[in-house]
């Protein structure tokens, strides 16, 4: 298991997903891995080739109106994949991402416990 995988505090639900990374003017299509309350992963898109001592915007199309939206960092990058840590994300963006993690958490404890985990970070 890798180092990211040990230190992980937030569970991820795998979700589908139209998402796309920005970065100033650039933009990727990127497929959609798995997301937390605390970031997400999605696999490499192609071409890859961005500034990496930039910080990127993630946004996750949820519906007609709905998106999670975040300033992202990455993290890690391991083969085809990426995993971002969420810098910053706006009241709407949480609320929609805590209800949607909510939804495929089966333990509500565990879920107090990361909210109240984010909280405090």
């Amino acid at each position: 298991m890798s180092d990211h995988q040990e230190r992980r505090r937030f569970q991820r639900v795998s979700f589908d997903a139209p998402t796309e990374l920005r970065q100033g003017e650039r933009k990727w299509p990127v497929e959609l891995l798995d997301l937390s309350l605390k970031g997400l992963l999605i696999k490499c898109p192609e071409p890859w080739d961005p500034d990496l001592t930039q910080d990127f915007e993630a946004i996750v199309h949820l519906g007609e109106q709905a998106k999670v939206q975040m300033l992202v960092e990455l993290r890690h990058e391991e083969g085809c994949q990426l995993g971002f840590v969420c810098l910053y994300i706006d009241v709407d963006s949480m609320s929609h991402l805590h209800r949607l993690v909510e939804l495929n958490v089966a333990d509500s404890t565990e879920m107090m416990r990361e909210l109240r985990e984010l909280i405090e970070d």
